[in-house]
């Protein structure tokens, strides 16, 4: 595909509005016709306090549910940081994560890159009232108020590094930004845009405004367009998008909602008057528009107008996009989302954005509920048709129109296309998947992973694995951490039902030690592994890999024989299918990013070990391998084996050997767990003897007396073949059960000395008890090393790739989630075929919505506190009102709630001060309230030590003692 020149993509979008806190909840209103204007809430203003008042006090208006809702512990932003910030900041952190996320990024992996940021805003209410408090003026209601702030303060916690700016233009203002940051981008000055609007109703001061100047609808609902429009409703809230080149977001297979084609922006110049709209200056930005985007007027279907329901304001717009379109065969459609939402003010161009991208993005265009058209306006003879009813959008290329005018005269058109088909591959709702999810606190992680529970829930089945995979892109970076594996929407949606009940207590695990050990022979079956070949398709590409490296097997390949249900207990058999097996597993999570501290092998596995961690070429282990199994099974049968539940030194006491019989210790597997290997007639001796002593003693499967003296005839061969092998050293710790202890090279002597020597299974284990691993994960078709690991091996936690026979092929992913969920950071990609790695839509953040910071009333006066659902967090008092028998870290401890807002409860030693948003305005005030109690500080040599509060306090432990007859 051919992006056009100039073009911009459309590629995550997140807004929260009137009786719409989601994007898909703003679609259903406007699919449902809803208007969203009512009473003024109880805690903006108070209608019955302002009776000298003559109009405007009480119009209703389009608000948004619980605006003070705001999780500062996310952002990492104290209490008192988050009760100073203009909350509309609060909303614009918040919205654009989301985008970010339905862009499909992790937005903490936007750190460092050339991301601009451009906000519409037009008003702060929220300033004009604090900031006249001189009384109550704080460094954060400085930095918590202004307008570059609000697009700073993104880019701040998001740490991008593109251009960062507030636009005021008026009621255009987020319009504009969007056509700053397109220019932007086409520019090169950045890479990716997060385009916003947000507005918030905090006073009455532009409602009375409006009824002075003879603009407001005294319902509080605009009309446009309509015969009973009757001026402005005001509406607020937030939109963000997320915009990128065409061309990269095709390159990268991004969701589209939307192109961008071209865009104007342009003055009324002078007018009427400064507030009076100037047809022929609009109609020359709609002009300019399409000529830089290359559209014709005439190509348009609709046009999603300024629409404010004023009189005047409708007929100059009407006529001016008649100057534009008229003429035409086809009407335009023509509406505004005003009424809807009401006029949004400096978020109402970003509302229509997101509502026409909307619609191209679903080929359907809303109704505007206004009522019947104004026939006074004339919009038939100016090629326009109200959009009174849902329309469905023509197939093939849409182009649509987005107006935008601001009160003073700035004028915004954006030209909009639909966006270009790209089918994307459904998936059989087979594929084994790992779904992921983060969050910042453990009750967040539980919302977070229901949400995502019931997105899954209603998920196309095909969908599945890109909707998993889209998952592990988008749903990572943070403290807590939850996974599920499993084959199909089923199984996942089930395995997020019991998460829910098993959370993490804690967050931010300790990097796991993860050991692998590979399952030894005995451990196979007939059709093992088949069911994990066919849903996953990482191990179905290592399994090809091996299959193609053993070469044709007596009847057929490894592939062939395991789908077939083929026997495998003959030896030449039964070696070469564990190898392959136990290689694909374990080079399915190595390749996914498991570094282990330890590899341990039993037998046989040992090949798989050594290989998966490059101690040996793939193609030298299946060579190997395959001739050790053909050797062995050409060895006279005869021989036997026996499990016995005894130690080494009973075995001694017990058991004696005839002369001409074969006895030999074949394996050590624990302090009570030994394995013989000979002669019939000398093994069946030795269980009698065994027995008598009241000890277990079970007869083992097998087609030969392995690891015995009776394996030396074969021997020769092997070594000959062995030696051709050159030396490898494998990358990850192997602890032999050859050698003692770690084995730093691996050579042809080895793989020899192996075949008639003892499984020193006890002795590796007991060495690798000192690398402390957390994490045991068998390598093999079935368990079989974990039990015996259990009792050898510090308290740690154990999985297996597959239990069994009964297998259905998502153990694995099960295994790779759990790995995940302790710690370890895994490369998806290398799970998910390229047909999964699909961007699909997934549910955004769920902010926790018990803290809220507002404002209460005071004669007009207002001043800033931190509400909360729960018990209010009270800020320590300063370190200067104590008492004198206070130590140090109560001294501390009360310095940082003091100056952060939090309650000393949480200011555990572990947490991170960056996280309670002690920043370097705090540390100096944190020094003004320590130095009355211990003296004199240097700034300069504290600044190493903030990092969690246990530092902090151990600090002032080791070099301060509280002054004499200082209060504490």
């Amino acid at each position: 595909m051919t992006a056009p020149r100039g073009a911009i993509a459309v590629v995550g979008i997140d807004c929260r509005f009137p009786g719409s806190p989601t994007v898909e909840d703003f679609w259903r209103l406007l699919l449902d016709g809803r208007v969203a204007a009512g009473p003024v809430p109880g805690d903006r203003w108070d209608p019955a306090t302002l009776t000298d008042v003559k109009s405007g006090v009480d119009t209703p208006a389009a608000f948004i549910d619980d605006a003070a809702a705001f999780d500062h512990r996310f952002f990492g932003i104290s209490p008192i940081e988050a009760a100073a910030m203009d909350p509309q900041q609060r909303l614009l952190l918040q919205a654009a994560w989301r985008a970010c996320e339905d862009a499909g990024y992790a937005p903490r992996s936007l750190a460092g890159t050339a991301t601009s940021v451009h906000v519409g805003i037009m008003s702060s209410e929220w300033g004009n009232i604090h900031l006249t408090d001189y009384r109550g003026m704080t460094p954060q209601r400085g930095s918590g108020n202004g307008y570059c702030m609000a697009a700073n303060r993104i880019s701040y916690h998001l740490d991008l590094k593109g251009p960062s700016m507030a636009v005021d233009t008026a009621c255009s203002s987020s319009l504009v930004a969007a056509a700053l940051a397109a220019t932007t981008l086409r520019a090169g000055e950045a890479n990716m845009a997060i385009v916003a609007g947000v507005n918030l109703i905090l006073t009455p001061a532009l409602s009375i405004f409006y009824d002075q100047a003879g603009l407001a609808a005294p319902d509080g609902r605009c009309k446009p367009f309509a015969a009973d429009a009757d001026g402005i409703g005001r509406g607020e809230g937030v939109g963000v998008v997320i915009l990128r080149r065409l061309a990269d977001a095709v390159a990268d297979g991004q969701r589209i909602y939307a192109v961008i084609e071209g865009g104007a922006v342009g003055s009324d110049g002078r007018s009427n008057g400064l507030t009076a709209p100037n047809r022929f200056a609009q109609a020359d930005v709609i002009r300019n528009a399409h000529e830089r985007a290359g559209v014709d007027p005439h190509d348009v279907t609709f046009v999603e107008g300024h629409g404010t329901g004023t009189r005047l304001g409708d007929m100059i717009e009407v006529r001016a996009l008649g100057d534009v379109h008229k003429g035409r065969t086809r009407p335009v459609l023509l509406g505004s989302v005003k009424a809807n939402l009401g006029h949004l003010e400096g978020a109402a161009g970003i509302a229509g954005l997101i509502k026409a991208c909307l619609s191209l993005e679903r080929r359907t265009l809303p109704g505007t509920p206004a009522g019947a058209e104004n026939p006074d306006l004339k919009l038939a003879d100016n090629g326009f048709r109200l959009a009174a009813g849902t329309t469905r959008l023509p197939s093939g290329t849409v182009h649509a129109g987005v107006s935008s005018f601001g009160l003073g005269g700035t004028n915004a058109h954006l030209v909009l296309s639909s966006p270009p088909r790209t089918p994307t591959p459904a998936m059989r709702d087979e594929q084994a998947a790992v779904l992921t999810v983060t969050a910042a606190t453990r009750e967040a992680l539980a919302a977070n992973v229901a949400a995502l529970r019931d997105a899954l829930a209603a998920e196309v089945p095909g969908r599945v694995a890109q909707f998993a995979w889209t998952s592990t892109r988008v749903k990572t970076g943070l403290r807590y951490r939850a996974a599920v594996g499993g084959i199909g929407r089923d199984a996942l949606v089930a395995a997020c039902d019991t998460l829910t009940r098993t959370l993490p207590g804690d967050g931010r695990p300790a990097a796991p030690r993860v050991a692998l050990a590979f399952t030894g022979q005995g451990s196979q079956y007939a059709g093992m592994a088949a069911p994990l070949y066919r849903h996953c398709a990482a191990f179905r590409h290592h399994l090809d890999e091996a299959s193609a490296a053993l070469g044709e097997l007596p009847g057929g390949t490894l592939v062939e024989l395991l789908l077939a249900g083929a026997d495998l207990e003959p030896t030449g058999l039964a070696q070469p299918a564990l190898f392959g097996v136990e290689y694909a597993m374990g080079r399915t999570l190595v390749e996914l990013g498991v570094r282990p501290v330890a590899l341990l092998g039993h037998s046989v596995g040992e090949f798989a070990a050594v290989c998966v961690a490059d101690g040996i070429t793939l193609a030298d282990a299946a060579r190997l391998v395959v001739a050790r199994g053909t050797l062995m099974q050409a060895l006279p049968g005869g021989g036997a084996m026996l499990a016995a539940a005894v130690s080494s030194a009973e075995l001694a006491e017990l058991v004696t050997v005839e002369p001409g019989e074969v006895l030999d210790v074949a394996a050590v597997n624990g302090p009570r767990a030994v394995t013989l290997s000979g002669t019939e007639a000398a093994v069946e001796r030795a269980a009698d003897a065994i027995r008598a002593a009241g000890r277990s003693a079970t007869r083992l499967r097998v087609s030969h007396a392995f690891h015995s003296a009776l394996m030396r005839p074969m021997l020769a061969e092997f070594t000959e073949l062995a030696e051709r092998v050159w030396p490898g050293s494998p990358r990850y710790p192997l602890y032999s059960t050859v050698r003692p202890g770690v084995a730093g090279s691996v050579d042809g002597a080895y793989w020899a000395e192996q075949v008639c020597g003892p499984v020193r299974f006890a002795e590796a284990a007991g060495l690798l008890a000192e690398a402390e691993p957390t994490h045991v994960v068998e390598v093999g078709p079935r368990p079989v090393l974990l039990g015996l690991l259990r009792d050898v091996l510090p308290a740690h936690t154990s999985l297996a790739c597959s239990p069994g026979p009964t297998a259905t092929g998502g153990e694995l992913a099960s295994v790779v989630a759990a790995l995940y969920r302790d710690g370890v950071d895994l490369d998806f990609d290398h799970w998910f075929p390229p047909s999964a790695r699909v961007r699909r839509t997934l549910p955004g953040y769920v902010f926790d919505r018990d803290t809220r910071f507002w404002f209460s009333a005071d004669d007009g006066r207002s001043v800033a506190a931190p509400q909360r659902s729960e018990p209010a967090e009270q800020a320590a008092p300063g370190a200067g009102t104590g008492t004198p028998a206070a130590g140090i870290t109560t001294l501390v401890l009360a310095a940082i709630a003091a100056v952060t807002g939090h309650a000393e409860a949480a200011l555990h030693p572990h947490a991170q001060l960056e996280e309670l948003g002690f920043d370097s305005i705090m540390a100096m005030r944190f020094v003004d309230e320590l130095e009355p109690a211990i003296g004199p500080l240097d700034l300069e040599a504290l600044l190493p030590n903030l990092t969690t509060v246990g530092t902090l306090i151990d600090h002032f432990e080791r070099t301060h003692q509280i002054a004499e007859g200082a209060s504490a």
